[in-house]
């Protein structure tokens, strides 16, 4: 008997520490808080400032993805003169909704002139993407304004690039461009350029740590 009140002891004395520990990190969590929500209002501020364009292929096939990249040619060659000149995003959300039906055409005609009869879907408005490198630059996970282009089924990989700032006609013959710093820094502010070419998501991975440690911490009380 007194044996299961030493152990009992022992046990209340390892909850009082592991609860002690629990209201540490909520305690840091409070703390650090308010500069977690600041710092990702800055690194989301840079979305606004950017649209991409994406061309999905049909499929994975050799055959699909070469279509795809004449499309993007096409539609990046008759498109050059209009949208390289954009100084504002405004401008280049304006010219890019007149276009809609131009774009499509432009694909169609790319897809007839190869002997397909893919069908072509032509949208703008917010998509989510993964974190994707673009030269030396990295565009973190989340939402952004974009033009995108989807041939036939859209289940192959996509080709992409930035339409403004009006990097995708930097190096057309190349696809993504390697130094675009400077072309970002025309129309982005040095900070958010900074954490582009910084390659991390410090708020992102920060959060997931402190809530995987809550989580642990809640699972092992109701274990015990």
């Amino acid at each position: 008997m007194k044996e299961k009140r030493n152990q009992g002891g022992i046990n209340m004395k390892y909850r009082k520490l592991i609860l002690s520990l629990v209201l540490l990190i909520i305690s840091i969590v409070y703390i650090i808080h308010p500069y977690i929500i600041d710092k990702d209002t800055h690194v989301d501020g840079y979305k606004d400032k950017v649209i991409r364009f994406h061309v999905k292929a049909n499929s994975d096939t050799e055959e699909d993805q070469a279509l795809k990249l004449k499309i993007r040619d096409e539609i990046l060659k008759e498109t050059k003169t209009q949208f390289e000149g954009s100084e504002s995003i405004e401008d280049t959300r304006t010219m890019v909704e007149a276009n809609l039906n131009n774009i499509k055409s432009i694909a169609q005609e790319v897809i007839a002139r190869e002997g397909k009869d893919f069908s072509v879907d032509v949208s703008f408005g917010q998509k989510s993407f993964p974190t994707r490198k673009y030269g030396n630059i990295t565009f973190p996970s989340g939402e952004y304004e974009t033009l995108q282009v989807n041939i036939g089924e859209g289940q192959g990989k996509n080709w992409w690039c930035v339409m403004f700032p009006p990097l995708c006609f930097v190096d057309m013959g190349h696809g993504n461009a390697n130094n675009i710093e400077q072309d970002l820094k025309e129309t982005l502010n040095e900070d958010d350029v900074d954490f582009l070419l910084s390659d991390k998501e410090p708020s992102i991975v920060l959060k997931s740590k402190i809530m995987e440690m809550l989580e642990k911490t809640k699972t092992y009380f109701a274990k015990n």
